[in-house]
């Protein structure tokens, strides 16, 4: 029987230490393993490096526990886990494209996703063509006979546009695409593409996967082939997370549905309350109405919408730097998928403001929204 998702987040992976009996899976903070035999020294080299402990960079037995956690929770064969989101990015189209071929890419994506695909990328030979993942002919448009891989986010940063991600697999299937999906703003709990076709999806495991905004990760989940192959490329760039990271990680996973849980039931209740606000000019979350995609989203994320929120302030970036300025419970971050909400505006996008919804009581949240909309 298949155990449900809560209880896979908090159990699968993990289990007693039968040679202690610690009950909480051990950080084996090391960087080496030793052998009793010269013999099996080489064989686990030799035979089966990477499924044998032998040095932290390829494999450990704390970061085994949260990739098997997390090839659970994402429906997939394997996963992965990686020094930063960023390097999940990176080693995902690195597997999937070389020099002198071409990728297709979301063009309302991560900011350093963006800097990799437009300046890392054609540094390498790999040819970019960004697209607005909604419009499916504009997609397709993008493939050329070299084209290798497509790179999506579930929602994409910080426009909030969704991904048919169904849509795109046949689009793949098609043209014989590697589909590979950024699902770090709804998590597993709220979207498993890999059961929606996907070839690799990835995280920030910084953001909702570990919850926390105390230790930055990355996860890749997949095939074992097309894992196997993603950590041969990790070993040679040693992108790999330390021992006691994933295990920061690994405890923040087993509270993910019910954080996940808060932050779309906060975000929906802000989201609803920012629309029908004076001083707001537009909101975008897709769990509103009034969101373009609205019916994309009510098909495909049933559990929530996921914890951001976009808006803008009537006026100019003096309305939006009173207003951000005028909090005192949530900090001004870059960041996302605390527990604590942060406030990021950005005077570069039009004066957007993105809002990480936290998990704290909700009528404290608009009662803080309201204290700063009375400054601006």
């Amino acid at each position: 029987m298949v155990r449900k998702f809560t209880t896979r987040a908090i159990h699968d992976g993990e289990g007693w230490d039968k040679s202690t009996g610690a009950h909480n899976t051990p950080i084996y903070q090391t960087a080496t393993f030793s052998f009793e035999t010269a013999e099996g020294m080489a064989a686990a080299i030799m035979d089966n490096p990477l499924e044998s402990f032998f040095y932290s960079r390829t494999s450990n037995p704390t970061t085994a526990a949260l990739e098997k956690k997390m090839a659970s929770l994402e429906g997939a064969e394997a996963a992965l886990v990686t020094s930063s989101g960023m390097a999940a990015v990176a080693i995902s189209v690195l597997i999937s494209a070389k020099a002198g071929e071409h990728v297709i890419v979301t063009n309302d994506i991560f900011v350093i996703s963006r800097q990799f695909f437009e300046q890392d990328c054609p540094a390498m030979g790999i040819e970019v063509t960004m697209v607005d993942v909604r419009n499916l002919q504009e997609v397709e448009d993008a493939v050329r006979p070299n084209t290798k891989a497509l790179f999506v986010e579930t929602v994409t940063n910080p426009n909030i546009y969704i991904s048919d991600i169904a849509a795109f697999r046949s689009l793949a299937d098609k043209h014989e695409l590697t589909l590979i999906v950024d699902n770090t703003f709804l998590s597993p709990y709220l979207s498993r593409p890999i059961e929606q076709g996907a070839d690799i999806v990835l995280h920030s495991a910084t953001k909702y996967i570990s919850g926390h905004g105390d230790t930055v990760a990355g996860v890749l989940a997949g095939s074992k082939k097309c894992m196997d192959t993603a950590r041969l490329k990790l070993d040679s760039f040693g992108q790999c997370l330390s021992p006691i990271a994933s295990w920061l990680v690994m405890r923040g996973v087993r509270t993910l549905p019910m954080r996940m849980r808060q932050h779309s039931a906060n975000a929906q209740a802000l989201a609803e309350y920012l629309e029908g606000h004076e001083l707001v000019e537009w909101v975008k979350y897709p769990g509103l109405k009034s969101h373009p995609q609205h019916a994309l989203a009510q098909a495909t994320l049933p559990n929530g919408c996921g914890g951001i929120v976009s808006f803008r302030i009537k006026g100019g970036a003096d309305e939006m730097n009173r207003f951000a300025n005028s909090h005192e419970l949530f900090g001004k971050g870059v960041s996302l998928g605390d527990v604590f909400t942060l406030v990021y505006p950005q005077p570069w996008r039009d004066n957007l403001i993105r809002i990480s919804v936290g998990c704290e009581d909700v009528g404290d949240i608009i009662e803080e929204f309201d204290k700063a909309f009375a400054n601006v």
